[in-house]
């Protein structure tokens, strides 16, 4: 899982997440440890001299990165802000598809210049990586019917019924908040149980169900509450490439000035999750 959620309801029991209110953000990259880096630091020039920034992305992470029915040229919201950013560094994008357990190996073995796929920014992450400033914000929230008026906040999913995966943080959250838990596999068998009645409600990310009422017909729920804490997702590079990360600073911040990741954001997941 990329995206993991901390909250005051459970600090301490839910990954601290800078998945959620990541502590470690820091305006213009994350200076991570410098292993792994030269002690000169010529990440900005490499990109510039081969005239590619070379990114990898899982490709099977729908709506971030993914292919089309499962073919054709690979797509998505993380996909499209990479391409976006490499045209402000003038250099072209390109994407090597590697599965998630991998991936930091392969930044660390120099197999590309970064990686986008919805990276939380965490303490453990920017001990070893530098990363870029935010390109997307979310929050965990809870799911019911759009008639159900007995769930409002964390604390009333108290003797409540949740829908969710035993695997994830989001039930960590739900026993925390006192809410049985029955378990199912993931967000499509919670949603249809929440949607069926079946249960009261389930806690998710808000990315997920943004994506769900983009590609589905929603109007039977709502999101009754959400958490405080946000969570924040960037590029990550090696540790010690300052220069890099600087360079994808400025272009990320006049593409939010121009509203291209407005744009972008909202093609995707009908409203702007950059900010």
């Amino acid at each position: 899982m990329k995206l993991t959620f901390p909250s005051a309801l459970v600090a301490g029991a839910i990954v601290t997440l800078a998945a959620l209110s990541l502590t470690a953000r820091a305006a213009g990259g994350t200076a991570g440890s410098t292993s792994g880096a030269t002690s000169a630091d010529d990440s900005l020039t490499k990109v510039q001299k081969a005239g590619t920034l070379t990114v990898g992305t899982e490709g099977t992470y729908r709506p971030f990165s993914f292919h089309e029915n499962g073919a054709g040229d690979i797509t998505g919201y993380d996909v499209d802000v990479v391409k976006a950013v490499a045209a402000k560094l003038g250099v072209t994008a390109t994407f090597q598809e590697t599965q998630w357990d991998g991936i930091f190996a392969g930044l660390e073995a120099g197999r590309f210049d970064a990686i986008a796929n919805q990276v939380s920014i965490t303490p453990e992450r920017t001990a070893k990586y530098t990363f870029s400033t935010p390109y997307t914000y979310s929050t965990g929230v809870i799911v019911v019917k759009s008639d159900n008026t007995s769930i409002t906040s964390f604390e009333s999913l108290s003797g409540k019924t949740t829908a969710q995966s035993l695997t994830s943080n989001w039930n960590t959250l739900a026993t925390q908040s006192g809410a049985n838990v029955q378990a199912v596999e993931g967000w499509a068998q919670s949603v249809a149980l929440v949607e069926q009645g079946r249960v009261d409600a389930t806690i998710n990310d808000n990315l997920t169900f943004l994506d769900y009422k983009k590609n589905n017909d929603a109007s039977g729920l709502k999101v009754a509450a959400t958490t405080t804490d946000k969570s924040e997702s960037a590029l990550a590079f090696a540790g010690g490439s300052t220069a890099l990360a600087a360079a994808v600073d400025t272009a990320l911040a006049d593409l939010a000035a121009d509203g291209t990741l407005t744009s972008i954001s909202e093609k995707y997941f009908g409203a702007d999750v950059s900010k």
